[in-house]
């Protein structure tokens, strides 16, 4: 059993990874905002407030805990475009103030920068729309900066090109900086077998300091 905190657990991935750590039998901290939004009742449940942007809120978050997951900067307006970059660094600023005491770092990362089959980014395609463009790269400088890391243990869990609400089947195929997709070009995974990935992971460490992605 894995004590584990979800930053976001409150949205579309965040809650999906919060309802499979508790399925398997994990204890569970869900730090949101506001708790009065997380309605889950679960014994191994805790739900706590705070800040993904401020370090020592991440720290009391992380302490004692295994392993901390941060599901934020899923949503589409400005005020996530804000968040991305400055919850990497508030992140590890805050693992960071706990030295040897820090848990792993799971961060939910996004698809713009993984590579296509032409040997372009999923962000190079034509006619995206600016917002989701500015997502995409905001997504990729938090990316870059978590490659930067080398003094707390961070692993990048990237979404592929589509995810949303769906079946848990339990499957789903790997790759680092590749873009999955199935033998009709799609490349795409529930937010439920995304969990499964993201809790398989906190249960058996394969990609620290670098990330990964997955699709069916």
């Amino acid at each position: 059993m894995a004590h584990i905190a979800v930053f976001g657990a409150n949205g579309t991935i965040g809650n999906r990874i919060v309802a499979e750590a508790l399925s398997r039998g994990h204890e569970v901290t869900a730090v949101v905002r506001n708790p009065a939004k997380i309605s889950t009742e679960h014994e191994n449940l805790t739900v706590s407030e705070g800040n993904v942007l401020d370090p020592a809120s991440v720290a009391t978050a992380a302490k004692g805990q295994d392993v901390l997951v941060s599901a934020v900067g899923g949503g589409d307006g400005p005020s996530t475009i804000a968040t991305i970059k400055p919850a990497a660094e508030a992140l590890v600023a805050g693992l960071r103030s706990l030295d040897t005491d820090a848990p792993r770092l799971i961060a939910v990362g996004g698809a713009g920068s993984l590579r296509t089959p032409d040997g372009n980014q999923v962000w190079d395609a034509e006619g995206l729309p600016e917002f989701l463009l500015q997502i995409m790269h905001a997504h990729g400088d938090a990316l870059d900066y978590y490659r930067t890391v080398s003094d707390v243990e961070w692993v990048n869990a990237t979404p592929p090109a589509t995810i949303e609400p769906g079946d848990r089947t339990g499957t789903y195929r790997t790759a680092t900086d590749d873009l999955l997709t199935d033998d009709a070009g799609d490349s795409r995974i529930s937010t439920e077998d995304f969990a499964v990935a993201v809790v398989d992971e906190i249960e058996r460490p394969q990609h620290t300091g670098r990330r990964f992605t997955v699709a069916y």
